[in-house]
């Protein structure tokens, strides 16, 4: 069926009865020019629009983002209700822009305020919008004039907008059993005749405005189906900015529009007219502006899951930041796609400046604002023929360019697909002509497509598509129940396989042997054996838990898995608890054994250095004289005990301490020892010892007589 949307055919029905010349309250400073003032001059009062102007502006508002975003087959046919309906436009194609409708609108002028109200109502506009949506557009015909013999393929479908001011919700009620039946007999008219079409369906959006400061006599309501055709919805609105604040909302919903907020624009300020500009006249800022496009503009937004949520609005708005260095329209940018945008405050001076600059032939590149890493410069502005688009720049790998092989990965990344294993599963799993017919336990017919989907289900409920994430599909070991588990039905002999293997699991664990695991991406050595093997028993319980549910046999083969996992061996067991006791026999009792052991492992160090300390003086000639001053560039000999004293030393020796006394015994070498060092005590030498005499005098003293 050749599809034409909601969107295709648009009916605005705008209520010209005198309540609809009542103000808004919405009050708008008319007396600006407040400098320069001649004093004694009273400034002009503030005045405020009717809800008959407010709906006027809001409903061209929503037209002229259309007509700015889709020129072309999106239409708007414009009704006025009052005593009677009187319409605007029509479906053609000359008729869809705002200079015909605006010059219709100043035509018809604002609602008297005194007519009679009991003459005046929007049922008329409503049936006049039913009678315009069983009219064939253009693009209708031409989509039948090519079906031809198949022109009833062709669908029909509309929307109606109606801005009114209701009185309840039972006359909002009345007004959709109006629309309803109304639908219901000019389908009938229609199916009788060859220049009107059926409506398929129809939406309904009722929209309740009322002055600021009232309360809203008619209820929200979301939509709702009132039959097979029609769908409607209510809103209540108050009039003026948030009106149009609405109807900016559902012009996006109803042509799936999205909005990109420009930030960072530079720009320079022109003439001043206040004495806050006035200050500011010289120097340039920075302005934002958002426009609406279509959504697939932001596709690669959606599908990151990026954007930010402006809370003020009731819409979201991705940010982009205008980029420095502009380019223009001949530098050439691989685009994805274009689509034409419309600035939502058209009459602002930054949306002005902006769109004068793009079409002065002038291209700007926007880039996503990131607080770290490199700028991605996404979206490009640029103007074509007298129209402005938004393109969408590539900012991941071409679509031109060549696919990658599976080797390479998905842009790169990965690289260590199962690629031989995808084989094997592929050729476990082809497909087979259908002979004879099998039929199931039950005695129902089997769907032999059917039973390939189950088949491929069981095979893929854990399957692992990269080797560094996977261990048991690296090990051989496994490969018996790794092939068996997936199977729908299980034998005893499949049972027992199964067992056997978890058995030479727990033997491979006893023994301690090493596990393909990937040590891609982390630092070091990767993980311990035990957490290694614990990896692998979780997994393996993972993929057996996934068929657990197949058969009662397949919940045998994961009672094996629990019990062997839970209760270690016996004679793990054993050699844990015959560790355990060494551990208490090897502990030391008191702390005198502790500083014994300490004593004999410095003792054994000691007398190794000594004995190559000697070994290397035998074959080495000391040319210096043993009694000869020590050379000042050579440091004095220290031994092990003045470093790491015996009485200090907690646990065995450190490095530095090894280190040590091998420099210190190299040093040694070099030079004959001091014999007071070498025959101390506790590293204390005597002095003088052999200088007192036999009667016990002082020696000193006997050379102070012996010099008198």
């Amino acid at each position: 069926m050749k599809l034409f949307s909601e969107s295709h055919k648009t009916v605005f029905v705008v209520d010209h009865c005198p309540y609809m010349a009542e103000s808004c309250r919405q009050h708008v400073e008319f007396d600006m020019l407040t400098k320069n003032r001649t004093q004694g001059i009273i400034p002009l009062a503030p005045i405020s629009k009717s809800l008959w102007t407010c709906a006027v502006e809001a409903s061209v508002e929503y037209c002229r983002i259309m007509y700015d975003i889709f020129p072309f087959k999106k239409l708007v046919n414009f009704i006025v209700s009052d005593s009677c309906s009187r319409i605007l436009n029509s479906w053609s194609q000359e008729d869809q822009n705002l200079q015909e409708l605006m010059a219709a609108l100043a035509s018809i002028g604002p609602p008297n305020p005194r007519a009679d109200p009991e003459c005046c109502s929007i049922l008329h506009g409503l049936v006049a919008a039913v009678e315009s949506l069983c009219k064939i557009t253009d693009y209708q015909h031409e989509s039948r004039t090519v079906l031809m013999e198949n022109a009833d393929r062709v669908a029909n479908r509309g929307r109606i907008i109606c801005l009114t001011n209701a009185k309840s919700d039972s006359h909002v009620q009345m007004l959709e059993d109006c629309v309803s039946e109304t639908i219901h007999e000019h389908n009938k008219l229609a199916a009788g005749s060859d220049h009107l079409m059926q409506i398929q369906k129809c939406e309904l959006v009722l929209i309740h405005t009322y002055p600021v400061g009232d309360d809203s006599l008619v209820s929200d309501r979301p939509k709702k189906e009132l039959s097979s055709v029609l769908t409607s919805e209510v809103h209540s609105v108050r009039a003026g900015r948030h009106l149009a604040t609405k109807l900016n909302h559902l012009v996006q919903l109803h042509f799936d529009l999205a909005s990109t907020t420009i930030t960072n624009i530079p720009m320079k300020p022109t003439l001043s007219v206040s004495d806050q500009e006035e200050q500011h006249a010289n120097t340039s800022a920075n302005y934002d502006v958002e426009l609406l496009h279509h959504k697939d503009a932001h596709l690669e937004f959606i599908k990151n899951g990026e954007g930010n949520s402006r809370e003020a609005t009731l819409k979201e708005t991705v940010t982009l930041k205008w980029c420095t260095p502009r380019t223009n329209s001949i530098e050439l940018h691989y685009c994805t796609g274009a689509f034409r945008i419309s600035p939502v405050d058209v009459n602002s001076r930054p949306s002005s400046c902006l769109t004068n600059f793009l079409l002065n032939g002038r291209s700007v590149l926007l880039e996503q604002p990131r607080k770290s890493g490199s700028k991605v410069i996404s979206h490009m502005l640029s103007s074509h023929g007298g129209e402005i688009f938004l393109h969408t720049l590539s900012s991941t790998r071409s679509i031109l360019e060549d696919p990658p092989s599976i080797s390479e990965g998905c842009g790169g990344r990965v690289t260590d697909y199962r690629i031989t294993d995808f084989g094997e599963f592929m050729r476990e799993n082809r497909l087979m002509p259908f002979l004879d017919q099998q039929y199931r336990i039950d005695g129902t017919p089997e769907v032999p497509v059917e039973r390939s989907k189950c088949q491929l289900e069981r095979y893929t409920r854990y399957w692992p598509m990269i080797i560094s994430q996977t261990t048991i599909f690296n090990m051989q070991a496994v490969v018996p129940l790794a092939s068996v588990i997936v199977k729908e039905t299980l034998t005893e002999e499949d049972v027992l396989n199964c067992q056997k293997t978890i058995y030479n699991l727990v033997d491979m664990e006893r023994k301690n042997d090493p596990l393909p695991i990937s040590t891609a991406g982390t630092r070091g050595k990767g993980p311990k054996r035990d957490e290694q093997y614990r990896i692998m028993w979780n997994e393996l319980e993972t993929l057996v838990r996934a068929h657990i549910n197949s058969s009662d046999k397949h919940q045998r083969v994961m009672e094996c898995l629990l019990a062997c996992r839970s209760k270690p061996p016996e004679e793990e067991e054993r050699k844990k608890r015959g560790r355990k006791r060494e551990d208490k026999e090897d502990k030391p009792a008191t702390k005198d054994y502790e500083h014994d052991k300490k004593w004999t492992e410095s003792e054994k160090m000691k007398t190794s250095i000594d004995r190559e300390k000697e070994d290397l003086a035998e074959a080495e000639i000391i040319k210096d004289s043993p009694d000869s001053p020590e050379p000042p560039n050579k440091k004095p000999h220290i031994v092990i005990e003045d470093v790491t004293p015996i009485e200090k030393t907690k646990g065995p020796m450190s490095l530095l301490s090894l280190w040590s006394s091998r420099i210190n015994a190299a040093n040694s070498r070099k030079h004959q020892e001091f014999f007071g060092r070498t025959n101390s005590v506790n590293n204390k030498a005597e002095l003088y010892q052999h200088l007192k005499e036999e009667n016990g005098t002082d020696p000193v003293e006997n050379g102070k007589a012996g010099r008198q």
